[in-house]
């Protein structure tokens, strides 16, 4: 009888501690550094503009019929919310990052946030560099889909 008690004890133990919610542990990646200033300024690409006014969250898009039609967003120039997102960090889904570590830019306009990977897309367009360094202070590189390969559109501050 002591052994049935014991075993169910700790089974329930196991459940308990397995069920509560774990903190991702690097985030952000490098904690002893401080985060980079916000983006501030106008990037530029073939395809359109991104403009940041600094405060991290504000982002204006001006982006041709083609760019729009590739991310889903609205052609022309709009203004929207932003945020830099790790990509998928199970259990816990895409979070808010420093950009210098992101995987995803998040736009959101009119209520419609469209999630658009971030990273450079290799010659033959078949794999891509993201992570650690892929956005910097001076560049946004955003991955696409064209004709099933990928492709980077690359915004470069002004």
């Amino acid at each position: 009888m002591k052994r049935i008690v014991a075993v169910i004890l700790t089974v329930m133990m196991i459940l308990l501690t397995g069920c509560r919610p774990v903190e991702p542990e690097n985030i952000p990646y490098e904690p002893n550094t401080p985060a980079p200033d916000p983006h501030i300024g106008i990037f530029d690409s073939d395809y359109g503009t991104m403009m940041f006014n600094g405060d991290g969250e504000s982002i204006v898009i001006d982006f041709n019929k083609e760019l729009a039609d590739m991310t889903g967003l609205p052609a022309g120039e709009t203004e929207g919310k932003y945020v830099f997102l790790s990509g998928d960090l199970p259990p816990h889904g895409s979070v808010d990052v420093r950009y210098d570590v992101a995987h995803e830019l998040e736009i959101t306009i009119n209520g419609k946030a469209v999630v658009l990977e971030l990273g450079i897309a290799s010659e033959d367009g078949k794999s891509a560099q993201s992570g650690v360094d892929t956005v910097t202070e001076n560049r946004i590189p955003v991955l696409l889909n064209k004709d099933d390969k990928m492709m980077t559109v690359s915004f470069e501050k002004k």
